[in-house]
């Protein structure tokens, strides 16, 4: 994604507008929704998806997110354990199969 650098004002309520370069850049428009995340002195703003709307799932994304950005508490699963999960998951998938296409955490 280009970096692109807006200012917006803050109201007397509290709000801004999202300058129309992030809103594209994000893909939202009106009724979308974004989650913030206060890291040190930076608000960071992504787009979220529907499919995570439960906010459990959207503390644990996030969390599980800053910890692979800082390369702590990540291990991969024992092979045991996630063959096991995918046989449970409903989904044909083989975990020696090479990833095709590009993968993006």
């Amino acid at each position: 994604m280009p970096a692109i650098h807006e200012i917006a004002t803050l109201t007397s309520k509290g709000q801004i507008t999202l300058p129309k370069p992030i809103r594209q850049a994000l893909g939202v428009d009106a009724g979308g929704k974004l989650a913030f995340d206060l890291r040190g002195s930076e608000v960071v703003v992504t787009r979220v998806g529907a499919e995570h709307e439960d906010p459990a799932i959207g503390t644990f994304l996030s969390l599980l997110a800053r910890d692979i950005e800082a390369g702590r508490n990540i291990q991969g699963l024992p092979d045991e354990l996630a063959r096991t999960m995918l046989e449970h998951s409903g989904y044909a998938v083989n975990l020696d199969d090479e990833i095709d296409g590009e993968v993006s955490l």
